[in-house]
């Protein structure tokens, strides 16, 4: 902190520099540290533009003992903010495509060290930054929610063994992205159930995503393991994740009265039907499913005569039941009025259960398409399907308890 109420040139440098690179479009972000100020706990702040509303802001990430916070501030307040900050801080880092600048103060005085980088042109400096901005909008790596989980550590570095599941957590936070811009709602407190939610990566980083976009989310998820749902709810508490909290049980279970986003990843065999027909019966907005453990339709699997030399083979015929019974998962969806896609959610190397089906509510649904639910049926004849079970729940016609668990 500077001695005087005046910053000292060095300072007075720092401040210039990073107003330069905001004025530039050369800004990537800014650490401030060692924070000495009258916010108790707080460690540092992390600055970095992000568009919200296809509008830039100031995003902050507040780093406590014991939790994060994360406010956006309107660029005109940018540095009337940063310099109030700065002056209770210790040291401060600005990270920018043309430098990077450092600022440390010791008893003695302040010290300024600038690194130049090799120099951009204006286009070349707003492509880095816009690059930085989509890498960085869904979730931060330095989220205290990933070193309680054990993605990173205290230095907030990725671990190397937590690699692959890094890069799943930021594909499903993308795809969740992308998919919340097509919903009909405008409620800023989504409902969203996730089935299945094991140690909570992919829970914990929905909540801090919606979080950091000015939603205020009700998340839960739904684990059988009861060591699992205690240990998520103590990491929720931990990262200050008020509105997130986790139930023991499964689908048959947890009944929620509202469901705007369901999402089950991995629920095994029938259980996925199950997820599946609790958001369409709760009139979800947006259903994610990544299935797996596909058992109902192999054993029933008629080869078409056609078909019977490439089926013969044990791993084709395994193929196609899985095949077949996600494809009619995805056309009931498109029947019962959801726009609904089927995709690989990651490449196999980072997971072999990389299917995902997508699907978000259509505005104009009436009635169910009968032309789909006709293509459905031709399927079933032409590979003698008996059952499927989401065709049973959606026509009431289920009689069986046992849904399977998760794997």
């Amino acid at each position: 902190m500077s001695d005087s109420t005046s910053p000292s040139a060095q300072e007075q440098q720092f401040l210039d520099a990073v107003q330069q690179a905001l004025e530039t479009q050369s800004f990537e972000r800014l650490i401030l540290s060692q924070y000495k100020g009258e916010m108790q706990q707080l460690k540092k702040m992390t600055f970095r533009l992000i568009e919200l509303q296809q509008q830039p802001v100031l995003n902050v990430l507040y780093r406590h003992k014991t939790q994060d916070v994360t406010k956006n501030y309107p660029i005109s307040d940018a540095m009337q903010i940063i310099a109030e900050h700065l002056a209770c801080c210790k040291q401060g880092n600005l990270f920018a495509s043309t430098q990077d600048v450092q600022l440390k103060r010791n008893k003695k005085k302040d010290l300024l060290t600038i690194t130049q980088k090799t120099t951009m042109t204006k286009t070349d400096a707003h492509a880095t930054q816009t690059h930085d901005r989509s890498k960085h909008r869904f979730v931060e790596q330095e989220s205290l929610f990933l070193q309680h989980l054990g993605i990173t550590d205290a230095q907030g570095q990725i671990i190397p063994s937590m690699a692959r599941k890094w890069k799943q957590i930021n594909k499903f936070v993308e795809i969740f992205s992308g998919a919340l811009t097509q919903l009909s709602t405008q409620d800023q407190n989504l409902r969203v159930v996730d089935f299945g939610s094991g140690k909570g990566y992919l829970t914990f980083a929905l909540y801090d995503y919606l979080a950091k976009q000015q939603q205020v989310p009700f998340v839960t998820g739904v684990e059988l393991n009861e060591k699992m749902v205690q240990f998520c709810q103590h990491v929720a508490e931990a990262s200050g994740f008020n509105q997130l909290d986790f139930f023991q049980g499964d689908v048959r279970t947890y009944q929620p009265e509202r469901l705007d986003v369901m999402i089950a990843l991995h629920a095994c065999d029938v259980a996925t039907d199950f997820a599946i027909h609790t958001g369409i019966r709760l009139n979800a907005q947006m259903i994610m499913c990544a299935p797996c453990c596909h058992k109902e339709l192999r054993p029933q699997l008629k080869s078409p005569e056609v078909l019977k030399p490439m089926l013969h083979f044990g791993i084709h015929a395994g193929q196609q039941a899985e095949m077949l019974t996600d494809t009619i998962r995805a056309l009931l969806l498109k029947a019962y009025g959801y726009e609904t896609k089927v995709f690989e959610f990651v490449a196999l190397e980072h997971t072999s259960k990389n299917k995902m089906i997508l699907a978000t509510k259509r505005a104009d649904f009436v009635a169910p398409d009968t032309v789909v639910l006709a293509q459905i049926e031709a399927l079933k004849n032409m590979y003698g399907i008996q059952k499927h079970s989401l065709e049973l729940l959606l026509n009431n016609q289920w009689d069986q308890q046992d849904i399977g668990s998760k794997c």
